[in-house]
């Protein structure tokens, strides 16, 4: 019986296993805050005054201090409203970013998460006027997704294949935001996963392009080196 080779177990990119476990870390302290295990029940509150998204301070609110209204368009996406948002926020995170260090290499992942940290904030600011703080990564999540869309479009049209599964999946997200948003009673943040998808995209256009131009100059390398050999 022969057994098939099996490919060598790659560990977690490092940047993307820091970048979990520094927001789970920020989640866990802040659970613990709220179930009185910590003696200041009041740390979730002042976490969120001072890294959350708050669109008041776009419109002339006083911020606690100078920076804050540059800060919030990275710090929320540190912060989460509760364990289980933070757990789901960084399952989606671990999966779609081992894809895209594997496709693009270890140095993409903290770069494409502050784009989709950054995109989702200005969509927000852009398309929100509810005074309510918003926190959680599921703005760079669908940078992520948005990434992963851009090569898998790429990938259906260089092979010749319909693109339709692609734009079906995209449409399946878009209506599991609107259900969300209903379920929820509007308590989702419907504008940062749409500003983080269009960023996301963006980038990831970038990203093939240049995989695409090193493809390219690899195989023209390999022609010059094969005339030279003959």
């Amino acid at each position: 019986m022969t057994i098939a080779p099996t490919e060598p177990h790659r560990p977690l990119p490092r940047a993307l296993l820091v970048l979990v476990l520094v927001i789970a870390a920020i989640e866990c302290l802040l659970s613990a805050s709220d179930a009185g295990w910590i003696p200041d029940p009041t740390l979730r509150g002042r976490f969120l005054q001072t890294g959350a998204f708050w669109t008041p301070l776009l419109h002339g609110a006083e911020p606690i201090f100078a920076l804050q209204p540059y800060t919030m368009f990275l710090s929320h996406a540190l912060l989460h409203g509760s364990l289980l948002h933070m757990v789901m926020n960084m399952a989606i995170l671990l999966a779609l970013g081992r894809f895209v260090a594997d496709r693009y290499g270890d140095g993409v992942i903290l770069p494409l998460f502050l784009v989709g940290a950054v995109g989702g904030g200005a969509a927000y600011a852009l398309l929100s006027t509810s005074p309510v703080p918003m926190v959680g990564a599921s703005g760079a999540d669908f940078a992520f997704i948005g990434v992963w869309s851009v090569w898998d479009l790429r990938r259906h049209r260089a092979a010749g294949v319909s693109t339709q599964p692609v734009w079906v999946r995209i449409g399946v997200l878009a209506a599991l935001n609107v259900a969300m948003y209903v379920g929820l009673g509007g308590m989702l943040a419907w504008q940062a996963h749409l500003g983080g998808f269009l960023a996301g995209c963006v980038f990831g256009v970038v990203l093939e392009n240049r995989a695409t131009a090193r493809a390219l100059r690899a195989r023209a390398e390999a022609r010059r080196g094969r005339w030279d050999a003959e």
